[in-house]
């Protein structure tokens, strides 16, 4: 008995996200008895039923279930074996998918990015920039090749992705001009909870590393009197420099800003007897990548561009 084949699958996958054989039809430039024949196939061949012919309407089995999570699979490993093949041309054409967090990808991602043009121009990169949790879940799931973020990865996706430290990143407290704080060079972990703030969303790199080092220096966060949550460190940039309070922004962001003395960076004093020096947030840039899904050439040649700058 001849197995089930790749053409068989991608028209019932096709149809189990339609619940609907026209549609399904339409999708794959067939006919729809053609579709109807290779469903009635499978069924015959296995001896279940995939889909419920109810009126008009279909719904899918159990079985059918089953095969749609299976079929997904394979169909996933074929196009990335496929990739791997056509990639085997010294890496003269293919395609790299990237996630970022926000401040990586917009501050300390282009230049590696240049280099890895510069020496493979063929190569499309797709880069899709978004809050820390969202590009550690979609590198987990295959949707990116490669992560690149700053913060913790949950204890849930630890077992999927393999991380490597391939460069750090620096938080500043930063204040505007209006700011009570801008004459001052420093303030105390007291002074802290004495200033209204401006933070990141849950789940951004950037709130995660001050949630830490509030943390680390004995402060609770939830104990800051915040007056505004953004989602956009740009954003918050934008609004202390007006003179709204104090955020925490990666030093990359602001330092056209610090020049131009539109904002100042001061300075946390750890100011107990024993102490008395200045406290920095400093966080890892952490490469991910799934510990199991295949690794084209393309994805180990931009790892190389991150090791080289890890090592600079």
């Amino acid at each position: 008995m001849a197995g089930m084949t790749l053409d068989q699958l991608r028209v019932f996958l096709a149809v189990a996200e339609h619940l609907h054989f026209s549609r399904a039809a339409e999708e794959l430039y067939i006919t729809q008895p053609a579709v109807s024949a290779t469903i009635q196939s499978l069924e015959a061949q296995y001896g279940v039923k995939l889909f419920h012919r109810i009126g008009r309407r279909i719904e899918i089995t159990d079985a059918g279930k089953l095969l749609q999570v299976e079929t997904q699979k394979i169909l996933d490993q074929v196009a990335l074996t496929e990739r791997g093949l056509r990639e085997l041309n010294d890496l003269q054409r293919g395609d790299l998918n990237l996630g970022c967090s926000l401040t990586i990808g917009n501050y300390w991602l282009p230049d590696k990015l240049s280099k890895f043009k510069q020496k493979y121009p063929g190569i499309c990169v797709n880069c899709t920039l978004a809050n820390a949790e969202e590009i550690c879940a979609g590198t987990a799931t295959g949707t990116f090749d490669l992560g690149l973020v700053t913060g913790d990865i949950k204890a849930s996706l630890k077992s999927t992705l393999e991380e490597e430290v391939v460069g750090s990143e620096r938080l500043l407290i930063v204040v505007g001009k209006s700011h009570p704080w801008f004459e001052r060079a420093d303030v105390t972990l007291a002074e802290i909870a004495e200033t209204d703030w401006v933070m990141r969303e849950a789940g951004s790199g950037v709130q995660q590393m001050l949630e830490q080092a509030l943390q680390s220096w004995g402060i609770n966060p939830q104990e800051l009197n915040v007056t505004l949550v953004l989602n956009s460190s740009e954003m918050v940039k934008a609004v202390v420099e007006s003179g709204t309070g104090a955020a925490a922004i990666p030093e990359l962001m602001v330092k056209k800003e610090l020049q131009l003395s539109t904002l100042r960076s001061i300075k946390i004093i750890d100011s107990q007897p024993s102490s008395n020096v200045a406290l920095e947030i400093i966080k890892p840039v952490l490469k991910l990548k799934h510990r199991q899904r295949f690794q084209t050439g393309i994805t180990k040649a931009f790892e190389q561009i991150l090791t080289q700058g890890a090592a600079n």
